[in-house]
Parts: structure tokens; sequence; C-alpha cells
């Protein structure tokens, strides 16, 4: 299995910058066995059957990227350094894991200071990563981190442009409420309050857990022999109650349909051994011939060339049908990748 046998070409117009507003206008592409529809994601009603349960990933973004000084006392007086912070994972010790650009001009046992509230110790580094030591800890860190920090937008949406006041809204889901990702589950960016209380009225329940998404998302891969792609770790949580709502649904027959891929990796995780409650870290990797056990259908945005998400989805659909699909999508004009339209996957078993 070929890293080329994902790729796509692109046009460059079709990376959205900014997402649809209101959020359930976006476009949805919907591709049930063979046969694929047009619509948006406010029809969401017209595919999904009552009984069905969508399952949320309720992770929170955290607004990880940071711009701070970096000051030395030399023979000639003090300098300064800008120094610019893309924070990674939560350590153990207390400590942040996190990228500095340059990392060359900061020395370990020297402060970084991001406002009069927030700054950070180099305390070690390795593999071009530093290990930062914050001033503050809890909500007190959660509270200056809001104030100092900004959304950590993908990579080819920052290029385009910076983080402003609008992302730290765009770019979270109207249920986050547990901290920790540094990447937003963006499938789940395309629905409101409307959305959900349609939903609910139509017959289709909910379930949250939580999988708090790293900036490995992003990496690219590297091997040209797919099947030996390592990938990054990420820390989830399905609860007893989640383990317990979802096979529930199994039972009376109704579908389970993950919104995102990150949620689907989870669940996928929680039954590889038998499904039920499960917290650790997963570095599962769906790619095709991926033998399915708890997810019926998707609903997830359209992916990067060459991506691990582009080989979750051939596994679901099968590599020649995501072909057509992705072709479909770009004849049609769909905006792609983290702020752009979603599809509903819906396999022919589904």
């Amino acid at each position: 299995m070929k890293l080329q046998d994902f790729d796509f070409d692109l046009p460059e117009r079709l990376i959205a910058t900014r997402p649809a507003s209101p959020r359930s206008s976006a476009r949805l592409l919907v591709a049930e066995g063979d046969v694929m529809s047009d619509a948006v994601v406010s029809d969401l009603t017209r595919w999904l059957r009552p009984g069905d349960r969508l399952v949320l990933n309720d992770t929170r973004v955290i607004p990880a990227r940071l711009s701070g000084l970096r000051r030395r006392a030399g023979p000639e007086g003090e300098t300064e350094s800008r120094i610019e912070v893309t924070l990674l994972e939560p350590r153990a010790n207390g400590c942040w894991a996190a990228l500095l650009k340059p990392l060359k001009r900061i020395r370990d046992g020297e402060v970084i200071t991001f406002s009069d509230a927030l700054s950070a110790t180099l305390v070690a580094r390795a593999d071009g990563q530093g290990l930062l030591r914050f001033n503050l800890m809890g909500e007190d860190f959660d509270a200056a981190l809001a104030e100092a920090g900004a959304m950590p937008l993908p990579p080819y949406i920052a290029a385009r442009r910076p983080a402003d006041a609008r992302d730290k809204e765009d770019y979270q889901t109207v249920w986050a409420r547990n901290p920790g990702a540094v990447a937003a589950p963006t499938a789940s960016l395309h629905f409101d309050a409307a959305l959900l209380a349609a939903l609910e009225q139509h017959g289709v329940t909910f379930t949250h857990v939580t999988l708090h998404v790293g900036a490995g998302t992003f990496l690219p891969v590297k091997v040209e022999d797919v099947t030996t792609h390592k990938m990054h770790a990420e820390w989830g949580e399905v609860s007893v109650q989640a383990a317990q709502e979802i096979l529930a649904t199994k039972a009376a027959g109704g579908r389970i349909i993950p919104v995102g891929t990150t949620a689907l990796r989870l669940i996928e995780t929680a039954a590889r051994d038998g499904f039920g409650p499960w917290r650790g870290e997963t570095d599962i990797f769906i790619y095709p011939g991926f033998e399915f056990r708890m997810a019926d259908a998707l609903m997830t945005n359209f992916h990067l060339p060459k991506s691990t998400l582009m080989m979750l989805v051939s596994a679901l659909m099968g590599a020649e049908r995501i072909r057509d699909i992705y072709a479909h999508a770009i004849a049609e004009e769909y905006r792609f990748f983290s702020y752009g339209d979603a599809s509903l996957l819906l396999p022919a078993r589904a």
C-alpha cells in the first residue's frame, strides 16, 4: 500500500481560511453507498434516522500559540529576543512539551515572558522540542493562557493569516468542555444549537467522549509503504456512561456515527479488546483493510492529500469510492480542510 495511492490534486482556492456562518450552513456531501447528494449540514435529518447516535468529541482547544520575550544580560547591557511557542502536550511532571522558534536563541534555565501574569522557564530540550515549566498552574494558568495565547490554527491556515479574536470562537465546538487539545475536532465545528435541537427532536441521540487532539495530527506521512507509518499518541477517554449509551444503541439496532475522525479513532480503540469504558493514550492507525467494530458511518471534513485521515476514510468507504467522492467535491468546489465543508460517509452496509 503506497503513499501515492492517497494523493490527489487540490486547487489552492478550495482551502478554507474561515468557516461558514452560521456553522450549519456549510455544505454537506452525502455519500450513501453508490449515491452522492449535495446538501448543507442543516439537512442532516434527511439522512439520519431516529435511533441513530452521534458520538461527539468534547475536547476543548487551548490557546496554545504564545509569543514572548527572552531577556538576557550581557556585557553591553540587556538584549531581547522574540520567542514563538506552540504548546504540544502537558507532561506528568507539570511541564509542557512545546515547539520554540527559534530554539537556538534560548538556553536551558532562561525565562520567557508572555504577559504580566504568565512566564515559563525552559528546563530541557530534546528532538527539536523544549520542556517548559510555567509560573502558574490550574485555573490561574488557564486564565492567564486565555489572555496571552492565540488559537493554534492549522499550518495551512496560519501560513495565510494570523489567528485573531474570531478564531477563539470559530475554532471551538459548541459542546467543548475538557481543555487539552491543540487542534480542533473540526467536523464538530459545523454544529450549532439549532441543529442539535432539530436532531434531538428527530430522535437522534448524542454521546460525548474525549480525545485531546495533538499537533501530530498535522504531521506528514514520510514513508512510502504506509503500513509502516507510526501514529502519534493522543490521550482519550470513553466513560462508563458513554460506553453504556453506545452499546444500548447497538443493541437496539441504531447506527453509531462518530462526528470526526478523532471520535471514530477513540471508539475503535476502545473496541479492540471488546468495547467498554476506556482511558489512556491511543496511537491507532486506520487504513484500508481495517475491521470497523463500532462505527457504522462517519461525518468528517475533506482531508489533506497523502494524510492518515485520507487513509482512514478510504478504509471506511473503499479507496476507489473515496477517489470518486473527492473528485466530485473538487468539481463542485467544496471547501477543504479544518474550516471547510463536510461529508457524511454512509457505507453500503450502513
